[in-house]
């Protein structure tokens, strides 16, 4: 059998880094559609630069002011709506990690890009709900007279997870039938394929039992547990538009995200007092600076709560 060959293009070497993505580093598939149309931009612009197409040696030639260009033209947008500091960022990731891969596997070496600084981002802390509003969440989805019982189940289940196991939407809908009914554990797979370890509370169990016993689907031990109405596996963008309608039933305001859920789960666990290395295990977090976001919003809940308290305050 013989070897695939290298590519000799730009364009064949960025569909060749996408399916290394894919298939050695498994990266999500919102991963490589981001990371495909960052850089599907960014060698379109080179394109247009230089005034044809684009070879693969011309990328090992690329300066700072092309890439610094290439960011100002996507801040700036075609139609005068560009990409916010935190988008600009993630584009600039992209191209970096392509050029890395260029270098690595093609023989491609650019020593400018790595050159070249990002925007800065203003630092944001999570946006967590409060426990009362976390529990309406929950109760609210469960009890949805607009849904089959089954279906109102099932988005219970999955915000429970969110919730309860302070799992990401994409890897609450990674669970596979073999994984329910759930055990004292749950094993989850997580960016960068890091694996950890999530308690399952007796009443996330419970949620993802009574969908289960309410599911019309018939499913083998590997397809995905949480199915759409017609079947096929549950999107993210389906959880998306039942927080907004659930939100938008309890005038919660539009930071409640499902992603919220899973920052709640970590911001009542601190207020609580578990200690940050549990957190960042139980988050799957590979930087414990990453989980130190939740001190500065648990912070300002005490401080909030002392506002609200205090006589003199």
């Amino acid at each position: 059998m013989s070897e695939t060959p290298a590519p000799s293009t730009a364009a064949a070497a960025l569909e060749a880094w996408i399916g290394y993505l894919a298939q050695e580093r498994r990266a999500s598939p919102r991963t490589l559609e981001s990371y495909h149309f960052g850089v599907a931009s960014y060698l379109a612009f080179l394109s247009r630069h230089q005034g044809g197409a684009l070879s693969l040696a011309a990328l090992g030639e690329v300066s700072p002011a092309d890439v610094r260009a290439f960011l100002a033209v996507r801040r700036q947008g075609s139609d005068g709506v560009g990409l916010a500091p935190r988008s600009l960022s993630q584009n600039l990731s992209a191209v970096r990690a392509f050029h890395r891969w260029l270098d690595r596997r093609l023989g491609v070496a650019n020593d400018a890009v790595p050159l070249v600084r990002g925007p800065k981002i203003k630092a944001s802390l999570p946006r967590p709900v409060s426990e009362d509003q976390a529990r309406g969440l929950l109760q609210e989805a469960g009890s949805d007279a607009a849904l089959e019982p089954w279906e109102a189940a099932r988005d219970a289940a999955v915000l429970t997870l969110l919730y309860g196991c302070g799992l990401r939407i994409s890897e609450a809908l990674s669970l596979t039938r073999s994984d329910a009914p759930l055990g004292e554990t749950l094993r989850i797979v997580g960016k960068g394929d890091k694996t950890r370890i999530a308690p399952v509370l007796p009443v996330v169990r419970r949620a993802v039992d009574e969908y289960v016993r309410l599911s019309p689907h018939a499913l083998s031990p590997d397809m995905p547990l949480f199915r759409a109405k017609r079947g096929g596996a549950l999107s993210p963008r389906h959880m998306q538009a039942t927080m907004a309608k659930l939100r938008g039933a309890l005038g919660l305001p539009e930071r409640a995200t499902p992603h919220a859920l899973r920052h709640s789960f970590a911001t009542h666990l601190l207020g609580a007092g578990a200690d940050l290395r549990s957190i960042q295990e139980l988050l799957g977090h590979a930087s414990l600076s990453t989980t130190q976001k939740y001190t500065a919003v648990d912070a300002e809940g005490l401080l909030a709560a002392y506002a609200k308290a205090h006589p003199r305050a």
